[in-house]
């Protein structure tokens, strides 16, 4: 067993998705935005990626509110993906693979509190099953030490403000992108050299 930071290989989702064509939306929390951005806006069949906000109690939510735990939202990314390109259980595939440790709970290396928690926040009936398939199947695989924590929510996405988008990109000699997001990016990398965008 690895630790999940390390970027571990895991076997795909078996439970097959029937997707509608055109462009579809998946959100993803796990740890601080930047990171996850970074990954899936390298991947093949994604057309765009937006950090924000989800699954919160209230009506709207900003950093400052956010962060001060005030509103319950955790840190995600909204993804908008070609699903003839790039499935919803590829994007798991990655999410558990990459981009976190999904054993942690309200934590994610660095940063604590519930922003940083791991949350799937499925935009429909078929995303919600295959996202519980898949905890199950992983979970029953054993690939990690502790069982998986990553929480089932409702959908909802608030952009965050336009100095976290696309962080990575603007910030990449950032200590913390260095140290924390481009381990990740190069997990990728090395675990999907097909997923990655010419």
């Amino acid at each position: 067993m690895a630790h999940a930071a390390e970027g571990i290989a895991i076997a795909a989702p078996k439970a097959p998705i029937t997707e509608p064509k055109g462009t579809q939306t998946a959100v993803f929390a796990g740890g601080c935005f930047w990171g996850i951005e970074g990954v899936f806006e390298r991947v093949k069949g994604v057309t765009s990626v937006e950090s924000g906000y989800s699954g919160g109690t209230k009506a709207s939510a900003d950093y400052d509110s956010v962060s001060a735990g005030t509103t319950a939202h955790a840190e995600s990314v909204r993804i908008r993906y070609n699903p003839a390109v790039v499935s919803y259980n590829d994007l798991l595939h990655i999410f558990f693979s990459v981009t976190h440790d999904p054993t942690q709970l309200n934590r994610q290396g660095p940063d604590t509190g519930r922003q940083y928690r791991t949350a799937i926040f499925p935009a429909n009936a078929a995303q919600r099953t295959a996202a519980s398939a898949y905890i199950a199947q992983l979970n029953k695989a054993g690939y990690w030490k502790k069982p998986i924590v990553t929480k089932i929510e409702s959908f909802s996405f608030y952009p965050a403000e336009g100095y976290h988008q696309d962080f990575m990109a603007k910030n990449p000699a950032h200590p913390y992108i260095v140290a924390w997001d481009k381990p990740k990016v190069a997990n990728l990398k090395r675990l999907f050299p097909n997923r990655i965008r010419s």
